[in-house]
């Protein structure tokens, strides 16, 4: 808005005094009362305190006991608020929801702005009756307020005291008071909407700040509803992202009583969400009757609301909702140009954030595989030249303790090799592939197992094992099989090894179960030999309550070995 021109205003204010001159003593003397009350009008910046003065001023002026003002919505169809003084609070509440201005003598007024005196308004052919809990009211004066030439609303004074009526005198001055309060909402109005622009600007600063923090995305998304809902004075601010099937999904809510569900998804067909996909602003004058809105549970709560897509850059990253609490006063233009700009703010932030997320994975990733390549190319070598060099020691050893010892300590390379070995392999997956699945994990064992046995181990897997077995009971099982497949490899000398991974399984007490069998057509195991393995197996499978053993394998007449470990679920 223009910034009120001082010569403006008093000539504005010259006018309506000058026809004050000539007038009675009467008058005269009511002048003094009437620049008090000027002066009263003038002082303070904020809005809605300053239409509450001139309420009260106008009472006091025209002594009359009732005051109201119905300020005109930007359109100038209907009232946007109205302020009442005089009116006890419980009356006011009886009463309910303020005049719309669509009927009756508020809305000719509304129609046709000039000012009217009425001896009875009842009698008024305009007249359409009060609502319920309303008090009486017979004397009646109206008088248009006019902000730089435009009708901002009117002023409403009812009930001279005295039973009397309300005289020219009256009249006259409270046509000067509205015109002192149209330049003082004029001046408000300036102060108000700098503060309001200023208080969007603080918000788009602590979004981008939450969203460049290097935080949880899910945390910066809500800093980003909490804001929009503070700054639009909306009943909630709602984030929706692009959902894998289509549509929009709730990634972020801010409400004192959320009743929209994060995770739900507006459908494609929705005709809304190729509107905000497309870069086009929703508004809507009243979510509850309009069949378009996103939240469909909940919208019988919403009135007013603004969809604004989360646009920069030429890409369309989201939405961000704003509905006001059904019945609150609509959005003006000057709301709706500050949200977008908002909106446009936070997606920019978004992009950002999201290239820096970008420039810190890529640091990640090319530390993961230099670290994957030093642990290929000098650890494992290392390792490998060692057990080597302790073969040949225990070969040349006579001591028997010593070639046992050996023996043990090449055994632990290999186990160590094994687990390096996965370990590389971690790093090196892309990442849609972390986290993986129990399936997946079991899989890859095998897979690697396949290079040093040279064939590939036959696999089974027995129900839903990725959502039935646990995190901690998973990785017991990967270790216990990497176990297993290890001793095969060095031991058994097999041409032939099924796995089964049976998440079906019951223990001997009914509980529910997961089972591993590593079953070989090798050497078996010998009597006497070493059993470090399979009591590592043991002990794993105890700790969580479930038992290892070994039997028979597939080979011809049972021969080999088949390896069981089993936990509960």
């Amino acid at each position: 808005m223009a910034e009120q021109d001082p010569k403006d205003s008093l000539e504005a204010a010259t006018q309506a005094t000058r026809s004050l001159q000539g007038l009675s003593t009467e008058l005269t003397a009511r002048v003094p009362q009437l620049l008090e009350a000027m002066r009263s009008v003038g002082t303070g910046l904020e809005l809605h305190s300053t239409l509450d003065r001139i309420c009260e001023t106008a009472a006091e002026l025209a002594h009359a006991r009732y005051a109201a003002i119905g300020v005109v919505e930007e359109g100038g169809k209907e009232l946007s608020d109205f302020l009442t003084h005089g009116v006890p609070p419980e009356v006011e509440a009886a009463i309910g929801h303020w005049p719309g201005g669509h009927r009756g003598l508020l809305g000719a007024l509304l129609h046709d702005p000039v000012p009217v005196k009425l001896a009875d308004l009842a009698a008024d052919p305009r007249f359409a009756g009060f609502p319920p809990g309303h008090p009486p009211m017979r004397t009646f004066l109206g008088i248009p307020i006019r902000v730089q030439g435009e009708i901002f609303g009117n002023l409403y004074l009812a009930e001279k005291d005295g039973g009397g009526e309300f005289t020219d005198y009256d009249l006259h001055m409270v046509r000067v008071l509205a015109t002192e309060a149209g330049i003082a909402i004029g001046n408000a109005r300036l102060y108000e909407a700098a503060r309001q622009r200023e208080r969007w600007i603080d918000g788009s600063v602590a979004v981008t700040t939450a969203l460049l923090s290097g935080g949880d995305a899910e945390d910066a998304l809500a800093v980003v509803a909490e804001q929009a809902r503070q700054l639009a004075a909306s009943a909630a601010g709602i984030v929706l992202l692009p959902a894998e099937e289509g549509g929009l999904e709730v990634v972020a809510v801010s409400a004192d009583d959320p009743s929209v569900s994060l995770g739900a998804i507006i459908g494609p067909e929705n005709p809304m969400v190729a509107k905000l996909l497309s870069g086009e602003a929703v508004f809507m004058d009243d979510a509850a009757t309009d069949f378009r809105m996103v939240t469909r549970p909940a919208h019988h709560r919403f009135g007013p609301s603004m969809l604004l897509p989360l646009h920069s850059g030429g890409r369309v990253l989201g939405a961000l909702a704003t509905p006001r609490a059904r019945g609150d006063r609509p959005f003006t233009e000057t709301e709706r140009t500050l949200a977008t700009q908002f909106a446009s703010q936070a997606a920019l932030a978004l992009m950002m954030a999201e290239a820096q997320r970008d420039r810190e994975r890529l640091a990640v990733y090319e530390d993961r595989d230099r670290i994957a390549r030093d642990l290929h190319d000098l650890v494992i070598q290392r390792l490998f030249a060692t057990g080597m060099m302790l073969e040949s020691a225990q070969r040349r050893s006579v001591v028997p303790e010593v070639r046992t010892g050996v023996g043990r300590a090449v055994d632990e390379l290999d186990v160590t090799i094994q687990e390096i070995r996965t370990a590389i392999f971690a790093l090196q997956q892309e990442p849609a592939e972390a986290p993986s699945g129990l399936r997946t994990r079991v899989l890859r064992e095998i897979n690697m197992a396949a290079v040093p046995l040279g064939f590939k181990p036959s696999h089974r897997f027995l129900g839903p094992i990725d959502s039935l077995v646990g995190e901690l009971t998973g990785k017991n099982l990967i270790a216990a099989l990497r176990e297993a497949l290890s001793n095969a490899f060095r031991h058994a000398g097999a041409s032939l090894i099924d796995v089964v991974v049976d998440a079906t399984a019951t223990l001997p007490d009914g509980r529910d179960a997961v089972r591993l069998s590593v079953a070989d057509d090798g050497v078996g195991i010998p009597e006497g030999g070493r059993r470090s393995g399979l009591r590592n197996l043991a002990r794993r499978a105890e700790s969580l309550g479930g038992e290892s053993w070994f039997g028979p394998g597939i080979g011809e007449n049972g021969g080999g070995t088949t390896v069981v470990w089993e936990a509960p679920l």
